[in-house]
């Protein structure tokens, strides 16, 4: 029989901390006429990106089309996403943090997980009590609340997260662990995708309790080892990683973009897709890692997708390799006649570059190449993302990119401070009233 709980209620003291509605809360922390209205960020999509929990009370759901939803909520107040101002407010949120302890993995823009471990001597507060405190520290700061898991590793943390939303804190102690993974379903479970959850479903594998409680033998053969940490983690013993800073491991890149109108030109289509190839690739270059695989997704008008998964003869980061394979596949994918809003890419199998020589000077021709890219990236860098771009991406950045009202900009945008540009500007989030 495994071991399901570590000696101690908290013998590593883990927080994850998770913004509630995070885009809609920063709007409405800015704004305080929009607090307790329902509020929607994404009106240059075309579709809800995050809904304030009013507007979810309504019955609105991520990815909702806009008509739609005013249809159920005429009153319903929809904003252009401003993601400039999230960023600073997600800056401020995670130095709220750092007050407390020095280890913060920054693990998305709206949560972190934090270490306290052994900081509740020096601070002379409990852990519980630590945790109560960043909670309140971060709604008197930032204007909204927090929801925070306190557990002994980072999967029960992040479970303890999501217990009761929003403004929840839930400590699950190491004696309490069986509690509440028994009315935690197995799909519920952090980075336990419909997939594995249908395979262990079929294993007799239904809440987080019974793959805790599983026999490692009979269960190993069918679990990679990110699932036997995660295992080993809801038994109450750290195995994953604790990385302070940003979030170094990156498990693929994803660049996507929707567009309005619709589109059924395939010169138009592709040019889109082109244009994200061309920022994945950038974002590679700066994680430092190659893809082996890639992923090329088409959305409909219809919200329909149909994608294509391409490996490559080698690892690249170099857009006009992933160019060339692209095309075939964007043809085996697009039909003509039908309309579609987005494209998407996605570099999988992600590893560091290997230098090593070749007998047929293949890696001579790849560092040649490194240094051209390293010099584009420079001069992106000092005049502009897209200031040198591959022909096929032209048609996407030379048309606005959202042909209608929903192309209004976001409020920081159409507020600049003096000595601002519309791509330069202060670490200032622009604040429409005033935060408590």
């Amino acid at each position: 029989m495994p071991t399901l709980l570590a000696r101690g209620s908290f013998p590593k003291a883990i927080l994850h901390i998770d913004g509630d509605a995070f885009f809609a809360s920063c709007e409405q922390s800015r704004d305080p006429e929009l607090r307790g209205k329902p509020v929607i960020t994404g009106a240059e999509r075309g579709i809800a990106s995050s809904m304030s929990y009013e507007a979810k009370a309504l019955g609105i759901t991520r990815a909702m089309r806009l008509h739609e939803i005013r249809k159920i909520c005429p009153d319903v107040i929809i904003l252009p996403s401003d993601y400039e101002t999230y960023s600073l407010l997600s800056k401020r949120f995670f130095d709220v943090v750092r007050r407390y302890t020095p280890d913060v993995e920054e693990y998305g823009i709206d949560e972190c997980f934090a270490d306290i471990t052994g900081w509740n001597r020096p601070l002379g507060i409990g852990y519980l009590a630590m945790a109560e405190r960043i909670q309140e520290d971060l709604r008197r700061e930032l204007g909204f609340t927090f929801s925070i898991g306190l557990a002994s590793t980072k999967v029960l943390a992040k479970a303890g997260s999501k217990w009761k939303k929003p403004y929840g804190l839930t400590a699950i102690p190491n004696r309490d662990i069986p509690t509440y993974l028994s009315e935690l379903p197995i799909g519920k479970v952090w980075d336990i995708g419909p997939r594995t959850t249908d395979i262990l479903v079929r294993l007799g594998i239904r809440t987080a309790l019974d793959l805790a409680r599983s026999d490692d033998a009979r269960l190993d053969p069918f679990l990679s080892k990110p699932f036997r940490e995660i295992r080993s983690e809801l038994r109450g013993h750290s195995a994953l990683p604790f990385e302070p800073g940003t979030r170094k491991i990156h498990y693929s890149v994803q660049k996507m973009k929707t567009f309005t109108p619709a589109s059924n030109d395939p010169r138009f289509v592709f040019a889109q897709l082109a244009k994200n190839i061309e920022s994945a690739c950038m974002r590679a270059r700066q994680y430092g890692l190659e893809a082996r695989k890639v992923l090329f997704l088409l959305r409909t008008q219809s919200f329909e997708h149909r994608a294509v998964e391409v490996t490559l003869s080698r690892p690249s980061n170099f857009a006009h390799e992933l160019l060339a394979v692209a095309k075939p596949a964007f043809d085996s994918l697009f039909s003509r006649g039908t309309f579609y809003r987005a494209t998407m890419i996605t570099l999988l199998d992600l590893r560091t570059p290997d230098s090593q020589p070749d007998l047929f000077g293949t890696s001579l021709k790849v560092d040649g190449f490194r240094r051209i890219y390293e010099g584009i990236d420079a001069v992106r860098a000092k005049y502009g993302k897209h200031t040198i771009h591959f022909g096929p991406s032209f048609d996407a950045l030379h048309s606005p990119q959202h042909k209608s009202s929903r192309g209004e900009a976001p409020t920081r945008a159409r507020h600049l401070l003096r000595g601002e540009s519309a791509r330069k500007r202060l670490n200032i989030p622009m604040l429409v009233g005033e935060v408590e």
